[in-house]
């Protein structure tokens, strides 16, 4: 089970830390997609460590697939769902990953909202 996790906290937190809550938040936001989709592949630690060998390339990648995955988790638990995926890598590309982060941290709330009740 995952927990909640407040978005403008999220963000406060890496712009004051230049980033560096940033990287944090990644992390754990991959862990989570990990599982709630009950995927033993999917690891923030190796996500993270694929963006930094490709210079962050691999976080282009990263927000597609998150997309994917936030979609099925949300589908398997009979939620609406929008396959966002295109949208996260159209706005990865124009460098905006905290949008991103925003828009999959608040999958993950509204599916952890769920698994409460």
């Amino acid at each position: 089970m995952i927990k909640e996790k407040n978005i403008v906290l999220n963000v406060v937190l890496t712009l004051v830390t230049c980033g560096i809550y940033g990287i944090v938040w990644f992390i754990t936001m991959t862990d989570d997609v990990s599982i709630v989709n009950d995927d033993k592949e999917l690891s923030g630690g190796k996500a993270f460590l694929f963006t930094l060998i490709t210079c962050g390339i691999y976080s282009i990648y990263w927000s597609y697939k998150m997309g994917q995955a936030t979609y099925e988790a949300r589908t398997k638990r009979d939620m609406h769902a929008n396959d966002n995926s295109v949208l996260y890598l159209v706005l990865a590309i124009f460098g905006l990953s905290i949008v991103n982060y925003c828009l999959i941290q608040n999958d993950l709330n509204e599916i952890a909202q769920a698994e409460a009740k």
